[in-house]
């Protein structure tokens, strides 16, 4: 309940922000990738200036989503690496209570000879 109130109050003010800057920016802007001669239509892109901006957002999350997932990459490891070692003494426990079944019920089927 608090980590979805904690996403509301995140949320509702990044999206008035993304929808004031969209509704701000609405003129058309060029974006040119010919360095060397901006004026070239065949390497420009002229759209909405709130696009450009939200194409960054989009872009800047992703990379960092990335940069985050890479960085988290030593700890996933550490935890596969736990996961396997617990598995295995879990079935080491388990082994070794079955030989003590065994062991336990050999001592009582003796004794009741």
């Amino acid at each position: 309940m608090i980590m979805r109130i904690l996403k509301l109050v995140i949320l509702i003010p990044v999206a008035l922000v993304l929808i004031l800057l969209s509704v701000a920016n609405r003129h058309a802007a060029t974006l040119a990738l010919n360095p060397f001669e901006p004026a070239d239509q065949a390497l420009s892109l002229t759209l909405p200036f709130f696009i450009f901006l939200l194409i960054a957002v989009m872009i800047g999350v992703v990379i960092g989503s990335f940069a985050t997932w890479y960085a988290q990459g030593r700890h996933r490891k550490r935890a596969r690496d736990e996961a396997f070692e617990a598995r295995k003494w879990r079935e080491e426990a388990d082994r070794q209570r079955g030989r003590v079944e065994d062991m336990t019920t050999q001592k009582l089927i003796s004794a009741s000879r």
